[in-house]
């Protein structure tokens, strides 16, 4: 029997009669031992990362070029036989993710350097978060690219690729000037939010050096750089693709540059919030998993331009080219994504995006965006507590849908909310809501608390 397991960048199942998925996403990482940190208030009480892998491709004896490990650090002793065949299916499958384009590769003189991120998820929930920069070593003549990849319990891309930044300036001097570096990283607590860590690091002829590493304040925008999804899209085409995600509909897209795909992907799955992508998302499908397209449930997919013929032939979804130069943006579409949003509320994320420009910073954006389409989820389910009715203070609650949706007022919102409280990712969020205590406020409480504060004394000035 094949096992199931889940394979997520935020949630992901994934099913497939292929024996090998079995082994591929097999997931049984050790966790480091959690040593007490110097500065208990500054820290998370979680460690940077499990693994730093070192991926190349190699040649094999029917003269393709195949990924694999050439390094792992730390390697890990002691590990009974079952837990060392899981540790090296899990490691095999690293490789695919790092190098998703499968045997296609051959030296390379130029190849500019890229980060990208994926998560695998084992059917316990157990998530793991792969960071990857794929580099071309200094050299000269024809080469082979590299890709170094840490595994980590922990979501924060900016501050991975901040680390790759040094890993790489280390590689330029010899690879062996990098694991001094994580190794004093592995040993560091990951700050808490808003707080930064200090590692030490020598290198040859500039001495001692100290590294400062920053963590957001706001944890859940931490892991997403809105910067390359407007970069990519308009604001009127993010409006679409929103809209059709937040139907919880088959979404694929196609670009060049796996940094581009992870950061679209990762971008779009957080304007939901404080709602979670509930279904399939792999931010960078590996060729080998290419049939994951005819998946009759809902996705969003990540696909290299290279294999766009195999993914964009069927029906029903919303193909979305990212690719500069593109001839179109929506290769395929289902027609109605123009139309799904009401049109007042669309008109006003819109108009809050209006505040960021060309050069806005990721700063900026983290400021602007949620913004923008944080009010529209209070506009249109923002008084759920109001329709969740208890038999006690902290008894579970029960959901009174229809009487929710029929107390909006506007019937372009109400025809929305009807469609969207039909999806997984509200009915989840609904079920947290029963089963929280009353008295227990969480996030969207607290935004919707400020928000209708805001407008009341925004109505006073006038």
């Amino acid at each position: 029997m094949v096992r199931q397991v889940k394979l997520e960048q935020d949630f992901v199942t994934l099913w497939t009669p292929m024996v090998f998925l079995s082994a591929l996403f097999a997931l049984c990482w050790g966790r480091l031992p959690k040593k007490k940190a110097k500065e208990p208030r500054y820290a998370s009480g979680q460690f940077f990362f499990e693994y730093l892998v070192v991926v190349r491709p190699k040649k094999t004896k029917d003269g393709i070029y195949e990924p694999q490990i050439i390094y792992q650090f730390p390697k890990r002793d002691g590990m009974v036989r079952f837990q060392k065949e899981e540790e090296e299916k899990t490691l095999k499958a690293l490789t695919l993710f790092c190098f998703p384009e499968g045997v296609n590769w051959a030296p390379l003189t130029e190849y500019p350097s890229e980060t990208f991120s994926f998560v695998l998820t084992d059917v316990d929930g157990t998530r793991k978060n792969g960071y990857c920069r794929r580099l071309l070593p200094d050299g000269k003549g024809a080469r082979l690219p590299e890709a170094y990849c840490i595994i980590s319990n922990l979501a924060c891309f900016g501050l991975f690729s901040k680390i790759f930044d040094e890993v790489e300036q280390r590689r330029k001097i010899a690879m062996a000037m990098i694991y001094p570096f994580m190794q004093s990283l592995r040993e560091s607590a990951f700050p808490a939010p808003g707080h930064t860590v200090n590692i030490k690091s020598f290198i040859p002829d500039r001495g001692t050096e100290i590294i400062s590493l920053t963590r957001p304040t706001d944890s859940w925008l931490e892991h997403v750089d809105f910067r390359t999804l407007f970069k990519c899209l308009s604001d009127d085409e993010v409006l679409q693709v929103f809209a059709a995600t937040v139907l919880e509909r088959r979404i694929i897209f196609i670009a060049d540059e796996l940094g581009t795909l992870s950061q679209v992907i990762h971008a779009v799955t957080v304007l939901l919030y404080p709602f979670i992508w509930q279904h399939t998302l792999i931010s960078i499908v590996p060729e080998i998993l290419i049939d994951v397209v005819m998946a009759p449930t809902p996705y969003l997919l990540g696909v290299q331009k290279s294999l766009a013929d195999q993914a964009t032939d069927q029906t029903e979804l919303l193909v979305v080219d990212l690719s500069e130069g593109r001839k179109q943006t929506f290769i395929k579409s289902m027609g109605d994504e123009d139309t799904i949003l009401p049109h007042k509320l669309k008109d006003e994320i819109k108009q809050a995006l209006s505040a960021k420009n060309e050069n806005s910073s990721l700063e900026e954006l983290n400021r602007v965006v949620p913004e923008a389409f944080l009010p529209f989820f209070i506009k249109t389910v923002g008084h759920f507590s109001k329709y969740i009715v208890r038999n006690g203070k902290d008894q579970p609650g029960e959901f009174q849908r229809t009487n929710f949706c029929k107390a909006i007022e506007s019937k372009s919102t109400r025809r929305f909310v009807k469609k969207f409280v039909q999806t997984q990712m509200f009915d989840l969020f609904v079920q947290e809501i029963e089963q929280r205590p009353a008295s227990q406020d969480g996030f969207f409480d607290k935004k919707i608390a400020e928000y209708h504060k805001k407008m009341r004394e925004k109505a006073k000035k006038h």
